[in-house]
């Protein structure tokens, strides 16, 4: 399967130290070069900074086609943009992404997708996590991943957890 990241499922599953669901999920994460520079720009460090630069299974690629960058610049953040243009290039499987515009424009341009909340759920049926909850409540408190009351409700739901 390929898959290909922005910048948020890699920051926010480092700071509740759970990228290793990456890896258990998906094999190899293809990542964009804005992705990495927003991983690991020494002025702003955060979670996944390290883990980009020494996981083998985390690779960074050049995105060719520079006026979908561009294009997707005007609506998204570079992360963003390249992530999409990336999955589009390699026709990935599937893009990694939170963003409610980032989503209506992968959606867009036909590809699957899914963000931090759908990796837990994910994680949770093919049983690499006992539990979801203790999750979402992580990356509330320690990654400051916000999310409404009712989706929490209904990620809950998903996996047969009690709020």
């Amino acid at each position: 399967m390929t898959v290909v990241s922005d910048t948020s499922a890699i920051n926010n599953l480092a700071a509740i130290d759970r990228l290793y669901l990456l890896q258990q999920l998906y094999g190899t994460v293809l990542i964009p070069e804005a992705v990495y520079r927003e991983l690991t720009d020494p002025s702003f460090p955060v979670a996944g900074a390290t883990e980009v630069q020494t996981f083998d299974w985390i690779e960074t690629r050049a995105v060719t086609d520079r006026l979908l960058v561009e294009a997707l610049s005007d609506e998204l953040d570079p992360g963003e943009a390249e992530a999409i243009a990336l999955a589009v290039e390699v026709q990935a499987d599937r893009v990694l992404i939170d963003e409610r515009r980032g989503r209506l424009v992968a959606a867009r341009l036909n590809l699957q997708y899914t963000g931090i909340l759908g990796i837990l759920v994910e994680a949770k049926s093919q049983g690499w996590v006992a539990e979801v909850k203790p999750l979402l409540d992580a990356l509330i408190d320690q990654a400051g991943f916000w999310i409404a009351e009712p989706l929490y409700n209904r990620v809950l739901g998903l996996v047969n957890e009690d709020r």
